[in-house]
């Protein structure tokens, strides 16, 4: 089966038995166009980079955040403002270099998993740049995503490839790639996404899950969790199919839904994966 063929069938497979999680897409309301990403400061080093260390919600609480900003903007405002590294460099990358580019202390969780991913993506790229790698993918959105999570056990997302697929999509925004199949990918389950749903009634979670939730306890990896992402996803591909508008573009606009001050004064789930 094709990757992105298995993150529809996988997700479809999970709201069919959810038992914790349910669609209402009566509720659906369309969020604003967005315009696209400026280019990347380091183009698409810079890109691959970030988005190999683009996870870790779970922790961000615990992060020392820059003001205004949130625990992803804090560190890719950090890393935009060092550049990528070399190849050779993010091979030999340890939590306490890396802590010291994002302002966080070396002992924090999150720098030890974000050092090991980027040293795998160094191991990954040998001498090659980000963009040989785009060049081998052949112009697909959904080849590219395969090699990453065949390529890179921190991208190897079964079911849903959040981050695999999210490497295309931002290298097309910020126009540094073409692909032909772009509308192909599937919006990218994370915690933010499927928040945005549950505040606008898309998403209903029972009284457990909810409470849960609402008080601000970390869900473990399981079920619950995957019914929140699985659900999540393929709600989105019911709404864009009623719609029109591709998946990857409804995710970028709910994100960005997800910004305003009414989603962040609800708790959404905060699950520590490497994968979100």
């Amino acid at each position: 089966m094709r990757l992105l063929d298995e993150v529809r069938s996988t997700c479809r497979s999970i709201t069919e038995t959810a038992g914790h999680v349910a669609i209402d897409l009566d509720a659906w309301r369309e969020p604003p166009a967005v315009e696209p990403e400026e280019a990347a400061p380091g183009g698409a080093d810079h890109v691959l980079q970030l988005d190999a260390i683009n996870f870790g919600s779970g922790w961000f609480p615990t992060l020392r955040k820059r003001p205004g900003l949130s625990g992803y903007r804090t560190v890719a405002a950090a890393f935009a403002e060092h550049g990528p590294w070399s190849n050779t460099e993010l091979r030999a990358l340890d939590a306490a270099a890396v802590a010291a580019v994002l302002g966080q202390d070396a002992v924090h969780p999150l720098m030890r998993l974000y050092a090991e991913a980027l040293r795998e993506l160094g191991r990954f790229l040998g001498d090659r740049s980000a963009l040989d790698v785009v060049e081998a993918a052949e112009g697909s959105a959904e080849r590219l995503a395969g090699l990453l999570a065949r390529g890179l056990r921190f991208f190897d997302d079964r079911g849903f490839y959040k981050r695999a697929q999210i490497v295309p999509s931002d290298l097309a925004l910020a126009g540094l790639a073409e692909f032909g199949d772009l509308d192909r990918l599937t919006i990218f389950a994370d915690n933010l996404v499927p928040h945005v749903l549950r505040v606008d009634g898309v998403l209903r979670y029972d009284a457990a899950l909810a409470a849960l939730i609402d008080a601000g306890e970390l869900l473990p990896q399981g079920q619950s969790e995957r019914e929140i992402r699985g659900c999540a996803l393929h709600a989105c591909e019911l709404i864009a199919k009623r719609t029109g508008i591709p998946p990857r573009l409804l995710d970028i606009r709910l994100w960005n839904r997800g910004q305003a001050p009414e989603y962040k004064a609800v708790p959404r789930h905060r699950t520590r994966s490497v994968y979100y």
